[in-house]
């Protein structure tokens, strides 16, 4: 029965906020070469999901997903990295996850976090 309390308090501690700020819920990745599994993030009032494609000529090497403000959507520009010139470009939604790579979706990877969380609390607990 403790355990079952120590669940539903997490749950309460970790939801709450999302529930009543009604904040954007995205997923999270800093500019990378390598594909990996994002992070989930809660965006502040006035920020949309980010979705950045790094391109070097007619390849894409670059990525990045997260928040970003509603007057910096849609913007190109380049950056450096590693000595090398990357041509940066940012689109913008305003739904739940919505910055997901093409694949994997918000139900899913909400069911399958949820699982394991739940796996984690009463096996450690």
């Amino acid at each position: 029965m403790l355990q079952l309390l120590h669940f539903a308090v997490l749950w309460f501690y970790l939801l709450l906020p999302s529930l009543l700020c009604d904040n954007l819920l995205c997923y999270y990745s800093p500019i990378l070469e390598e594909k990996i599994e994002f992070i989930v993030t809660e965006c502040p009032p006035d920020e949309l999901c980010f979705k950045a494609d790094g391109r070097y000529g007619n390849y894409s090497i670059l990525s990045a997903r997260g928040c970003m403000a509603k007057d910096d959507c849609s913007q190109v520009h380049d950056i450096s990295l590693r000595g090398i010139v990357f041509t940066m470009s940012y689109s913008c939604c305003d739904s739940r996850y919505c910055n997901s790579c093409p694949g994997v979706t918000a139900n899913s990877l909400y069911i399958t976090v949820t699982l394991m969380t739940a796996a984690v609390m009463t096996g450690s607990w």
